[in-house]
């Protein structure tokens, strides 16, 4: 199957610059993130186009590389690059964010998403002398209009599908799994009238500042924790 073209999967024209990559790589991972599509094989293959497109229209000589042979550039080893877009480890940032928000079979259930990964650039007096930056991390934090109910009127009630469990038993032929209900996304529960400010899903997002100290002598590729 051919791959999608990386300015098609963010929403952006081939001229964005790095500001508009950044936000349109948020919006895509927001809203393709598999712990917010529990069960669902598409978002999560949306949620890797999202990655790999940033990862690479993001970097400079990638980029430029792409713009001249397209994906061939990264399969082929034009240019010394062969095997795949690669880059930086940018890890899961939104692993956090949404692993204490979304759990596997509820809203309510928490769990410790993965660490939150940010490529940070550093000129030469800051790598050597050391540096305090400040960082903004997209966040969801709880809808106050509804108070995290994710209903205009704070009722909700029980799925019909899966009876709320957030979860359904799906036979083939001689084997039996269990899957996210389609119907509640895996909550257990239906917002009949969603709060129209965060459209049903109980958070809304914010940008979170953190400082973030970088100690001196780093080098290039040494991660900080």
């Amino acid at each position: 199957m051919s791959k999608r073209d990386y300015y098609e999967v963010l929403g952006v024209s081939r001229d964005a610059g790095d500001e508009e990559l950044k936000k349109a790589y948020r919006r895509c991972a927001m809203k393709h993130h598999p712990d917010r599509n529990p069960g669902d094989a598409a978002a999560e293959v949306a949620f890797k186009e999202c990655k790999e497109a940033y990862e690479v229209l993001s970097d400079g000589n990638k980029r430029r590389l792409y713009d001249a042979h397209g994906h061939a550039a990264f399969e082929h080893g034009v240019g010394g690059m062969g095997g795949g877009p690669g880059g930086p480890d940018m890890g899961d940032i939104f692993g956090d964010i949404f692993g204490n928000i979304f759990g596997g079979g509820g809203a309510r259930q928490a769990r410790r998403g993965a660490d939150i990964g940010y490529v940070m650039e550093l000129d030469l007096e800051e790598a050597v002398a050391g540096v305090e930056r400040r960082v903004e991390i997209p966040t969801l934090v709880e809808c106050g209009d509804c108070d995290g109910s994710g209903s205009e009127d704070g009722k909700v009630e029980t799925c019909n599908v899966c009876g709320g469990r957030g979860q359904v038993r799906m036979q083939r032929g001689i084997f039996a799994m269990q899957q996210a209900c389609h119907n509640c996304g895996g909550r257990g529960q239906i917002v009949a009238r969603p709060c129209k400010t965060c459209h049903g899903n109980g958070r809304v997002e914010e940008d979170k500042v953190l400082s973030v100290k970088v100690p001196a002598g780093v080098d290039t590729g040494d991660r900080i924790r």
